[in-house]
């Protein structure tokens, strides 16, 4: 529920619906929002049946509104016919109950049977009870891959309701998209170039779910129960899928390149057995380094969210930063090498407190007492801000230096000087028009300053180890 709603309201209303047009032999009981779901919102919804105790799931827009018109989001109702075609050919799907009218009064989302299962993937990488599962687990996401790349479209109508992208017309969109932020990140810049460079060629055009990634899928210790958040689904190359879920923001702390679980050997094969299509590495290469390009973007569009969107909670502001993660995987894929990292400045021991110390104070309050005394989503977001003051505090130890550093660099490589931000926009500028992407110095000032800045943003993301180890991508 977003916060300028009415909580009464609200519950009366979802009781409503719940009676009315899901189950009318049901008694509801309560509806809670749930952590996590920071581009959509999800509720568990109970409810007390003829034969004992019910639970349902509903997925809804942000505060119930509807969201910005994009080619790459088809809406929540196309989303629920979605989960509807991809059951319908052997993929681990809930029921959906009832996809929510005007009347509603809801807004716009839909009410779904209610799967159990384990959807985190740091746990589902670490767990021992999912030991077992992580020996087959990439195998089976290649099978349920394979599955939703064989829906007929035309079959669920589908075809005219999804958006239809080739690669390059995908990358075009998402750069666009980017430069309409107005921020100048120039690895981003340089990321859409080299893969403009290296299109795939005549690749197939399927259903693609678009975000099929480990915590986009719920599993017990047999396999995946449900695949999730169908919310961005479109028509293109069905490698797309297959480069995402290897794509390193999705590892949680796992080493294998699938998920953190599995290996890409095992990926493949599960899918050229359910299909019979045989998959070609370099081909998904190229999606994995897309992966990390189209979230570097969509991690602004989160910021961008934060600053103009219905939603103003403290996870989009945090999501904005994790751009970084993204650039320094980029980084690694396409321009690997060493790199100088800036020193952290003393603290100014004569500021009694120093700024450091006040965030400090703030962030020791958020962990120690706000989260010991809260759950659910409160606890939640208060993790999350705590975690946004840790980036505070690293942005004050070495951003100065960075900033300087970078100044210093971008004046030597433009052959001109200005403020920091003239200079960043002056290169994003030439990496728009032909700058060439193999100048070495371009590459040192792209790497050392990616990799700089997640180590103020998430020191303990694994691109930053790899990177400071000279990069390289994963071996295949």
């Amino acid at each position: 529920m977003a916060g300028s709603e009415d909580a009464a309201a609200f519950e009366e209303s979802v009781r409503r619906v719940v009676e009315d047009r899901v189950a009318p032999d049901v008694t509801f009981r309560r509806v809670e929002r749930l952590t996590g779901g920071a581009s959509q919102e999800t509720y568990r919804i109970e409810a007390d049946g003829p034969d004992g105790a019910l639970i349902y799931a509903m997925r809804r827009s942000p505060g119930g509104l509807p969201p910005e018109t994009t080619r790459e989001n088809p809406g929540l109702d196309v989303e629920a016919e979605l989960m509807r075609a991809a059951r319908s050919v052997g993929v681990p799907e809930p029921e959906v109950f009832h996809v929510l009218e005007p009347e509603d009064g809801i807004g716009l989302g839909f009410i779904m049977e209610w799967i159990d299962g384990e959807a985190l993937g740091s746990r589902i990488n670490r767990r021992p009870e999912f030991a077992e599962l992580r020996t087959h687990l990439a195998y089976d996401c290649g099978v349920a891959l394979a599955r939703i790349h064989s829906v007929d479209l035309n079959a669920h109508g589908l075809r005219g309701r999804l958006a239809e992208l080739d690669p390059e017309a995908f990358v075009h969109e998402m750069w666009e998209r980017y430069q309409g932020y107005e921020t100048p990140q120039p690895m981003i810049d340089y990321t859409a170039r080299w893969l403009l460079d290296n299109l795939p060629q005549n690749p197939r055009s399927t259903l693609v779910h678009n975000d099929f990634r480990n915590g986009n899928f719920l599993v017990d210790e047999k396999g995946i129960t449900a695949v999730l958040d169908w919310e961005v689904s479109h028509i293109g190359d069905p490698m797309r899928d297959l480069g995402w879920i290897s794509t390193n923001s999705w590892r949680f702390g796992g080493t294998g390149p699938v998920g953190g679980f599995g290996e890409y050997s095992d990926l493949f094969r599960g899918y050229e057995d359910e299909s019979g299509i045989k998959v070609d590495p370099a081909h998904v290469r190229f999606w994995e380094v897309f992966g990390s390009f189209w979230w570097s973007v969509g991690c602004l569009t989160f910021a961008e969210h934060y600053r103009n969107g219905p939603d103003k909670s403290v996870e989009r502001a945090a999501v904005g930063r994790r751009t970084s993660e993204c650039q320094v995987d980029c980084v690694n894929l396409i321009i690997p090498g060493p790199c100088e990292m800036m020193a952290e400045a003393p603290p100014r021991s004569w500021e009694m407190p120093e700024v450091r110390e006040l965030i400090t104070s703030v962030r020791d309050f958020l962990r120690e007492d706000v989260m010991t005394e809260t759950r659910g989503r409160v606890n939640f977001m208060a993790r999350v801000a705590a975690n946004s003051l840790d980036i505070a505090l690293r942005e004050a130890a070495t951003g100065d230096a960075l900033r300087t550093w970078e100044h210093a660099e971008l004046t030597r490589l433009l052959g001109r000087d200005g403020d920091l931000g003239e200079l960043k926009w002056s290169l994003v500028h030439e990496l728009r028009a032909d700058r060439p992407l193999a100048d070495p110095a371009l590459q040192t000032y792209l790497r050392t300053s990616v990799t700089n800045q997640i180590a103020i943003d998430q020191p303990r993301y694994s691109g930053l180890a790899t990177a400071l180890t000279h990069g390289g991508p994963d071996a295949r």
